[in-house]
C-alpha cells in the first residue's frame, strides 16, 4: 500500500517524530498510539480499510519498541515470584482475540468504551498505593487474587490488541494490587507484558496481510520501528534515573491526558 501523502516529506517527518515519542511513552506508560495512529490515519490513502490499516502498521511499527524496554528493563524483573510467569498466558490468548476483533467488528463498538477504560485505569493507578496496601497487606499475593490478575490481564490483553492506547496503564494499575514492587519494578513488568501483547498482535495482522483482505504499509511500519526504538532506548534510560515518586506522577498524567483527549473526540463525535 502507498499513501499519497505519506510519500511526502511531511508526511514521512511527521511519522517519525509520532513514533519517536510514541516509543518514548510506552517505555514509559504506555498509549503511543494515539500518535501514531493518527498520524497514519491521515498520511495513508483514504480508502474503505484505511483505519483497520493504520491500526495494524502502528501495532506492527510500535512493537520493536516494546522488546526494547522490556530489555533494557530485564534486570529490575529480578527474583519476581514464579506465578507472575503466568500472566503471559492471558497475555497472548488476550493479544489473539483483541486482534481478531479489530478485524471482524465494526471500530466504533468499542470506541464508545476506551475513554472509560484508560480514566479507570488512571484513576486507579493515582490510588494504587493505598489500594495495595489494603488489599495486598504487605502478604503473598492469595491464589484467589492471582487468578482474578489473570482474568484481568486477558482482558487487558483483548484491549491490546484491539488499540490499546492507555494498555500500560492498566497494566500497572493491576500489577500495583499484586504487591510487585516499586513503580519501577511494576513498569518493566509490565513492559514485558506489552511485548508478549503487541508481538502476537503484530503476528496475527501480519497473517491477516500475507493471506490476504488486509493491508499493512510495509515502507511506513519499518520507520516507525527505527525512530520507536530511538525513543523507547532514550526513555527507557531516562525513566530508570527519574525518582519513583516523579516517574509515578508522570505515568498519572499521561493516563489523565489521554482519558481527557478520547473524551473530547468522543464528544466531538
Amino acid at each position: 500500500m502507498t499513501a499519497a501523502l505519506g510519500d511526502g516529506l511531511a508526511g514521512w517527518l511527521m511519522l517519525a517524530a509520532a513514533a519517536f515519542v510514541a516509543g518514548g511513552v510506552n517505555a514509559i506508560a504506555g498509549g503511543g498510539t494515539i500518535l501514531t495512529f493518527p498520524v497514519l490515519g491521515a498520511i495513508l490513502p483514504p480508502t474503505p480499510g484505511r483505519l483497520v490499516a493504520a491500526n495494524a502498521t502502528s501495532t506492527l511499527g510500535l512493537w520493536p519498541a516494546s522488546a526494547v524496554a522490556a530489555w533494557v528493563s530485564r534486570d529490575v524483573r529480578g527474583d519476581l515470584p514464579r506465578w507472575s510467569r503466568w500472566l503471559v498466558v492471558p497475555s497472548l490468548v488476550g493479544g489473539v482475540v483483541g486482534t481478531l476483533l479489530v478485524l471482524c467488528l465494526p471500530p466504533e463498538w468499542f470506541d464508545r468504551m476506551v475513554p472509560w477504560l484508560i480514566l479507570l485505569a488512571a484513576v486507579l493507578f493515582s490510588a494504587q498505593p493505598r489500594l495495595a496496601t489494603w488489599v495486598h497487606g504487605g502478604g503473598e499475593a492469595s491464589g484467589p487474587r492471582i487468578a482474578a490478575a489473570c482474568v484481568l490481564q486477558l482482558l487487558v490483553g483483548i484491549y491490546g490488541g484491539y488499540f490499546g492506547a492507555g494498555m500500560g496503564i492498566l497494566m500497572i494499575a493491576m500489577l500495583g494490587l499484586l504487591g510487585l514492587g516499586d513503580i519501577h519494578r511494576l513498569n518493566a513488568v509490565k513492559n514485558s507484558l506489552a511485548t508478549a501483547i503487541n508481538g502476537i498482535a503484530a503476528a496475527v495482522f501480519t497473517a491477516g496481510a500475507v493471506l490476504g483482505g488486509h493491508e499493512i504499509s510495509w515502507p511506513h511500519a519499518a520507520v516507525m520501528a527505527a525512530c520507536s526504538v530511538a525513543g523507547s532506548l532514550v526513555a527507557s534510560r531516562l525513566a530508570a534515573k527519574l525518582p519513583a515518586a516523579r516517574l509515578r506522577s508522570l505515568v498519572a498524567i499521561i493516563g489523565f491526558t489521554l482519558a481527557g483527549y478520547y473524551f473530547w473526540r468522543q464528544w466531538q463525535s
